[in-house]
């Protein structure tokens, strides 16, 4: 293999069945305002879509952020409060 198909994108296909027809003719229309084909819009209005989306926020990045914060100012003393003993469990009489 040469370098020139190093660098293929695979991608996958779809079908979307039971669309109303109003909203096939709305984005047949703006595909044609946009000069570009109704899959080619179907597309696009997928991408953005999940784009606008906010993704969670995992563990590692939460860290990340975190540090991100404290380092600058040399970390972060946390009081924390001594332990009390436990209350007598209750009885089941």
């Amino acid at each position: 293999m040469d370098d020139s198909n190093a660098s293929i994108a695979i991608m996958g296909t779809i079908t979307v069945r039971n669309i109303d027809d109003s909203v096939k003719q709305a984005l047949r229309q703006r595909a044609a305002t946009k000069g570009h084909s109704l899959e080619e819009e179907v597309r696009q209005t997928l991408r953005q879509s999940v784009e606008r989306e906010p993704r969670p926020v995992t563990g590692a990045e939460l860290y990340r952020r975190i540090r991100e914060i404290v380092e600058p100012v040399g970390g972060i003393e946390l009081d924390i409060p001594p332990r009390r003993p436990a209350r007598k469990p209750p009885t089941l009489e």
